[in-house]
């Protein structure tokens, strides 16, 4: 019996389209045809809290040098299906030229990081590397940064709910349904904003929304 639904699962797993075979949970992908997607994601990083959690190991040195005082800074635009999400989609364009290159300047913190996001989210997108990169910052322009977050001189506490609602009031047309908040020890690390596949506008994202931070308060800590 149990061989008989081990090779029905596997049956069915060969067969599925990629929205259900490259995974089922918001951070979980897999290659898939370059343009097949249902919308984006916007991630924001809060950098005091990246780099707490995770300076020592990246390679972004430029987002967490001392006195660089970042605060939200794009981590990356991302194409999701309903369930789950495509990466590393195509072996064409992997490396971005130097013109390309030029639309990622001052939208991330580092070329670095705008090189990998090319190559595991932007190859999904269908556009090419320059494209991706105007796209990119289309969607961050569109995203205010609520003023109690723009400046934050000392570290704070905040509950999720209340940091969804200051990203609604700053930006109309967002409700809490089309974002996350992402935490990891206690601390802000990230803010996921949906929108449609034309950056036109928000939309709701259920998985993503579920994906969310679950404690009842973060420590926001200030920029550095």
């Amino acid at each position: 019996m149990l061989r008989r639904l081990a090779v029905a699962a596997l049956t069915w797993l060969c067969l599925a389209g990629p929205s259900q075979a490259q995974g089922f949970g918001f951070g979980r992908g897999g290659g898939g045809p370059a343009g097949n997607f249902d919308f984006y994601v916007l991630a924001l990083s809060w950098s005091p809290g990246f780099c707490e959690l995770d300076g020592d190991r990246s390679r972004n040195r430029e987002q967490c040098a001392g006195g660089s005082r970042l605060g939200f800074v794009v981590h990356g635009l991302w194409p999701q299906y309903e369930r789950g999400y495509p990466s590393d989609c195509s072996s064409a364009n992997r490396s971005p030229s130097r013109l390309a290159m030029a639309e990622a300047a001052g939208v991330y913190p580092s070329e670095g990081l705008a090189r990998y996001e090319w190559r595991k989210h932007g190859t999904c997108t269908g556009s090419s590397p320059a494209d991706y990169f105007r796209d990119v910052r289309r969607a961050r322009d569109r995203v205010a940064i609520p003023p109690a977050l723009a400046g934050t001189e000392g570290d704070r506490s905040w509950t999720v709910l209340d940091l969804e609602r200051a990203f609604v009031a700053a930006n109309p047309g967002l409700r809490t349904d089309m974002m996350s908040v992402s935490c990891r020890r206690g601390m802000l690390q990230e803010v996921r904003i949906c929108f449609g596949k034309d950056l036109r506008g928000f939309r709701s994202c259920p998985e993503v929304d579920r994906s969310g931070c679950r404690a009842r308060s973060l420590t926001v800590l200030a920029p550095r």
